[in-house]
């Protein structure tokens, strides 16, 4: 193996109920009497997009709302969250990247998330995850489709010089994971709180903690 691709913020800390969240004070902040359980929006998370979840949800009930809007407010309360709340790490994460660059790999932030929640994530785990430290941060800024296409996955993996089978990818969800597919990648679901109940037949395996020594085996080169 010779590099570990996470594939969005909550790989790295479950950020999924704090989006939810966000998604819900930002319905109010617009006057929208929407809100989302965490059922509901578990379902809703089969697709990507947060603006197009939006859009959809507007269009089944009829109502007259602009989805870029209301998707903005919802990205800058969802930064306030993150600057307010006490996040942890995922399970195993902070050992597995200590443990794969001091092997040796290389490892990396593959999302198609805005830049600024991003950093804002990088902020909340400081103590604990350095992001200047990664080899590499991709965000939607830097490629023009969002996943589940594997664009995002494509550019990283030619920024680091590595080819897809030596490298293994981590998502929580199943666009991510397809995204990952499609480039190439074998690609190990590691759900959060509100994607456990999908199915990730997508993926190569599934797990709830990361450990460096398993995620090696799924690649062609230890």
């Amino acid at each position: 193996m010779t590099a570990i691709l996470f594939g969005s913020i909550s790989t790295i800390a479950d950020t999924s109920e704090l989006q939810r969240e966000a998604f819900n004070r930002a319905f109010a902040s617009h006057g929208l009497d929407w809100q989302w359980g965490q059922e509901e929006y578990a379902e809703m998370l089969a697709t990507s997009g947060g603006r197009d979840r939006i859009a959809e949800h507007a269009r089944s009930t009829g109502a007259d709302v602009d989805a870029d809007a209301v998707h903005q407010t919802k990205s800058e309360i969802f930064q306030q969250l993150l600057g307010e709340a006490d996040l942890t790490p995922r399970d195993g994460v902070v050992e597995t990247i200590t443990a794969a660059r001091e092997a040796g790999h290389k490892v990396a932030l593959v999302t198609t998330t805005s830049r600024e929640n991003v950093m804002a994530l990088g902020r909340a785990v400081a103590d604990r995850i350095s992001f200047d430290d990664l080899d590499l941060v991709v965000d939607r800024t830097q490629v023009e489709q969002p996943k589940p296409d594997g664009e995002a996955y494509t550019f990283a993996l030619a920024a680091l010089g590595e080819p897809a089978g030596s490298c293994v990818a981590v998502e929580d969800n199943l666009g991510g994971v397809e995204a990952a597919a499609r480039a190439g990648l074998s690609v190990v679901a590691f759900p959060n709180a509100n994607t456990a109940g999908h199915d990730f037949e997508r993926a190569t395996a599934r797990r709830d903690r990361l450990e460096l020594a398993d995620l090696q085996s799924f690649t062609q080169t230890a």
